[in-house]
Parts: structure tokens; sequence; C-alpha cells
């Protein structure tokens, strides 16, 4: 039931088809990603490398690389996990339909985790520098851990039960981190880790800390999973998989994981951090060099046929676009119950997940009322925003459910249509400034300040949308090349902003003093709404937005998404023709107009190192090593 180790997990896989053995040295530099890249672009199957450069260990990528190895990995589980989370909404039903969850007791029981004596995974211990190097992207500052499991516990009352499990990146070498002792823990905001680490800091103490590598699958899912507080990770993990998870009691130490394939044991000093990054993240950008916390090494464990699992993230889709739907399978249902009046919500992949949110609520209360005006889908909004990592969405689009009992929020397309039918422009912006959005977003005016946008659209449709240029549309000088990118939505070319986004700069005041350069910006999108003619056809257009190119942006719906919303402030970089403030609200009486250019302060967006491309094009070529493996 479920799969108790990597190895097993492997050999099964192989066995069915869906993974192949590589004997040929690859170099874990640039070369490995590249690879994992095009496999998940091409739904090939995972891949295990035997003879990676610089360390012994085979390396696995591709594991959770198509929908359909993701439900092979989870088959015995999944469905009695999705019972778990229907008996949670409505316990009645063990009652009601006692033959669909007669089991469902047996399934809890797999959730409680249990302590063991040894482990596999204390088999061997090796020095920090023999674990696999990878490197993703060429302005990386240095190989990484990505699908680790860090666990820690609260220093006032350490135990399985006051335990937190999750996926923080680690950079095992580089910067100023000294070889073999030291890595850096990235941990972002509104993480479990945060509490203990702030405990242990307030008792002047080190916070211990795990890190597990390899395993189930479930540990990896678990450890990213957003779960609601008081329900533990390691609890989730046990469902999932199928079996309670097996935890080695250490004096002194936290517990640590019997089945992982490797542990990392070490402390995180109170008052020490060191520069971590640069990394070529999620959202498509590198996020730049910062200052975190360091974790200081005392052993590193491996079990004795080890694997090294790896995935490779940037602009989605990547791989970890089915960690996002399996979360969505799993906790889909449970939404209403935590945030009621909400029936879906989508946090969409192509735009980066948080900085575009969409969203179903409904106007439950005063039904008699025939309004367009949004009142419960502003409440609702503010719950959304409240709402553990649902609070780092930037923009926000919620919309009534009773005006299309059919709308949902994945249907992306559908949805803008909606809104931008109905929005209107003078009141349904509500802005959140100085606030908190997402630590890897550079968007903003600071190291996770900036800004969200909520758009609430309620009621009957009061335009049609266009879907094609017609008559006339003249811009100002530096605008060209507009473009229909769906119904209702033009994009613009507008002039390009220098200096272009660098990693050269790592100092925080610096990458942020954009007041001057703002200015410049700021100008051209006011002269652009400044000298639009109200008669012309642009008028019909509810939503307009500037890039630098706009032949690229509109070229598809994916493109679009995430050239906008993740190289716009909504502070700063949303305008409107015939914009004003009335009683300190901001609205236009024309298009809404989002500058989506990039700026000096972003992140430079991730690319792919020729020489390495050419490489691994050399390896899939007829007779070459990677041959036939991408479709």
């Amino acid at each position: 039931m479920g799969f108790r180790t990597l190895r097993q997990c492997v050999e099964t896989l192989r066995e069915e088809g869906h993974l192949i053995e590589i004997d040929y040295p690859i170099n874990p530099h640039l070369e490995i990603a590249e690879i994992q890249r095009r496999l998940f672009r091409s739904g090939g199957p995972a891949l295990l490398f035997r003879s990676v450069l610089g360390t012994q260990h085979p390396v696995l990528i591709n594991l959770y690389g198509t929908q359909k190895r993701v439900e092979r990995l989870f088959s015995d589980t999944l469905d009695r996990v999705r019972r778990l989370v229907e008996l949670k909404i409505d316990p009645a039903a063990a009652i009601q339909k006692p033959l669909r969850y007669w089991r469902s007791p047996l399934d809890a029981m797999s959730m409680v985790p249990r302590h063991v004596r040894r482990g596999d995974v204390l088999n061997r211990n090796i020095p920090l520098a023999s674990l696999p190097g990878v490197t993703g992207w060429p302005g990386d500052g240095g190989p990484f851990i990505t699908l680790p499991a860090v666990y820690s516990e609260h220093p006032d009352a350490p135990s399985l039960k006051n335990s937190n499990l999750g996926m923080y990146r680690v950079q095992l070498r580089g910067n100023s981190y000294e070889d073999n002792t030291e890595v850096g823990l990235h941990y972002q905001i509104h993480r479990g880790i945060g509490i203990h680490h702030a405990a242990a800091i307030a008792k002047g103490e080190p916070l211990k800390v795990s890190i597990f590598i390899g395993g189930t699958p479930s540990m990896a899912v678990s450890a990213m999973m957003p779960l609601p507080e008081g329900l533990s990770e390691l609890a989730f993990a046990g469902a999932l998989a199928g079996h309670r998870i097996p935890m080695i009691r250490r004096k002194g130490r936290p517990s640590i994981y019997a089945d992982a394939d490797f542990v990392i044991e070490g402390t995180i000093a109170p008052d020490l951090t060191k520069p971590e990054g640069p990394f070529g993240d999620h959202l498509g950008y590198y996020a730049r060099q910062h200052n975190f916390p360091v974790m200081r090494i005392d052993n590193v464990w491996q079990r004795e046929d080890a694997i090294w699992p790896v995935t490779v993230v940037g602009r989605p889709p990547q791989e970890d676009t089915l960690f996002g739907w399996l979360v969505h399978e799993i906790t889909g249902p449970i939404i209403p119950t935590v945030l009621p009046g909400i029936s879906s919500i989508h946090a969409v992949d192509a735009a980066g997940v948080h900085p575009l949110l969409l969203a179903v609520g409904s106007e439950r209360y005063l039904p008699w009322k025939n309004s367009s005006r949004p009142a419960e889908l502003l409440t609702q909004a503010s719950a959304i925003l409240g709402q553990g990592q649902l609070s780092l969405a930037k923009y926000l689009f919620i919309v009534n459910q009773a005006d299309d009992p059919s709308i949902k929020a994945s249907d992306i397309q559908c949805f803008f249509n909606h809104v931008l039918q109905r929005v209107d422009w003078r009141r349904d912006c509500h802005f959140h400034t100085e606030t908190t959005i997402d630590t890897l977003d550079y968007t903003g005016k600071g190291f996770n300040n900036g800004s969200k946008l909520v758009v609430a659209a309620r009621g009957q449709p009061v335009r049609e949308l266009p879907t094609e240029i017609s008559g006339d549309i003249r811009l100002p000088p530096g605008f060209s090349k507009p473009f229909a990118c769906m119904p209702g939505v033009l994009v613009i070319s507008g002039p390009l902003i220098q200096p272009r986004p660098s990693l050269e700069t790592s100092e925080e005041k610096l990458i942020w003093s954009t007041n001057e350069r703002q200015a410049q910006w700021t100008e051209d999108i006011e002269r652009f709404t400044r000298l639009t003619h109200q008669a012309d056809d642009i008028m019909k257009w509810p939503l307009i937005v500037i890039t630098d190119d706009s032949e690229f942006s509109a070229v598809n719906l994916e493109n679009f998404l995430w050239v906008t919303f993740t190289r716009s402030n909504p502070a700063t970089d949303v305008h409107g023709i015939g914009e004003g403030t009335s009683q300190k609200h901001w609205g236009c009486t024309g298009p809404l107009v989002i500058d989506a250019r990039l700026k000096p302060h972003h992140a430079p967006p991730v690319e792919e190192d020729p020489e390495v491309v050419a490489k691994v094009d050399s390896l899939c070529r007829r007779s070459g090593p990677l041959a036939g493996i991408f479709e």
C-alpha cells in the first residue's frame, strides 16, 4: 500500500515503463536541469542518472513530471485521502454512506507517525561535499537542494506533535558558506519553521533542524502542502503514503525520518545570516541574493541504496505545476468550509501562482436586492487575503456565481470574459498598499513589500467585448504594435525602460531605489492615457496592457498571464484612461491600463545557457545517450 522508499518507487516505475536509467556521465552543473525542462515539456519519463560527475550518488529527475505518473505514485491512497477530506467536511457521511467510508478509520490510523529505534538512513555518515551539486540556471549562486523536506520541532515542547515539515530551498555551497560545514536555508514568510526559529531566538538558542531527502514520495508533497494550522505534515504524509511515517528518536535532537535516502542534521544560529542566492525560481525570474539563515552541519546520513531526487523550477509550467494540481485535487473540496461563500479558487500557475488569484464567491445576503454593486464579495475577498499563503496574492479577481452558475475559477479565459463584460473600473478596483507580497516578487518597493489589487465584478454584462482590432486606433509616440490578446484585452508595445534588470546589484537599498527612475516610466503611461483619443476604437477595450514586446505577450494566454501579472505592482503600475480619485477611492471612466514592462528593480528572467543547450542537443541526436527519450 503506497511506496515506503524511493528505491521501491523507482523499481516499480522502471518495470512499468515510466522510468529510464542512463549510464552516460552527466554534468550536474546546468546539464541535468536542461534535460529536466525538456523532459517535462515533452511529457517524458522519469530518468535515473547512474553516473553523475562529482558524486557517487545516482540522481533522479522528473519523478512528478506528468499527471499520469503522479496519479500512479499515489494510486493506492489518493481516493482514500479524498474520502478523509470528505469526512472532514461532513462527518455525518460516515453514517449515511457506511460502504463508502468503511475503511476510513483504518486510513486515519496511518496518519499517526510512529517512533522507531533505528532506520536504514543511519547506515553511513558521509561528508556534505559528496552530495550531488545540481545547479539549475546560469545565474544561480551555487548548487541547491530542490526537493528537501526541512524538519523542525518547537523548542519549548519538542515532539512529533509540535513539528513542522516544509520545502525550503537549501544552497549547498557557494557565496561565503564554509565548505562542508554550512548551507543556506531560505524560508519565506507564512512558513511554520519561522515560528520555531522565533522561539529559539527568544530562548537565545540555536534551532535544531534536519533535512530529509528522498523516502516515500508523499513526504515531498506534504512538505510543500499548504496545510491548515494544527494538521501535522507528518500525519498528512502518512495518509498519502498509506502507512505511518517512521521517525527515529534522537536524544537531544529532533527525530529523523527512518526511510529517507539522506538526512542532513544541523543547527540554525540565532544571530547568523549570510548571502543566499541568486536562484532561478518558479516565477520565471531570479530570486536575488539576500541574507538568510545559515545551517551549520553536524551529520550527513545516507542509506545504502540512496537516490538523490531533483526538480527544476523556472517560468511555469514546470514540474512543480503538478504539485499544484495535486494540492487542488486534495484541498479543493474543503475550500467552502474554510472560506464560507467561496465555491472555488484558482491560483494561476502560468502567472507564477501568487501574482494572480481567481475566485468565485457569492452575494449570499440581501438576495432580493437587485444590485450590480459588489458587497459580500468584498468581505469574501478580505477573508481570502487573510488565509495562509492565499494572503500572498497580488491580483485577486472575484465574481458572483449567481451571475453565471457555470463559471469556474479554473477556466481562465471564460473567467476573464466574465469579469471584463461586467466590471466597472470607476468602482470595482480596491487597492491594498504598503502590504506583504511574495518574497520572490520584485515588482514592489522592497523585500516582501508591495501592493495588492482586488477586482470584484457583479451583475449582468454591461458591454460586448471586442475580439479584433478595427477602426481607428491612434497611439502616442513610443507606443506601437497593438494586438488583440483575447476578448476585451489589448496588448501594446511601450518604450523600453533602461537600465534593464540585472543580478549585478545585490544591495537591497540600491535594488529598490526607484523613485527618480520611476517618474520616467510613470510619465510614459500618463502620456499614453492623456493622449489617447476618447473617440478612438481603443476605448472599446476594457483592459490595455503595455509591455516590452506586445507580439510575444499576445501570442498565447500563457505569455499574457506571465508578463502582465509578474511584471506589475498594482499601486504603481495600474493606471486608467479618465482616472481620478473620489473619497480616496481610485477609479477610471475608460479602459484600465497595466504597465507590465520590465523595470530596473525587477529581477531578470531566467534564460538557458546556449552552450549547455547545444550540448544536450548533441546528447539527444540519433545514437546519442538520450536519443528517443524526448517526444
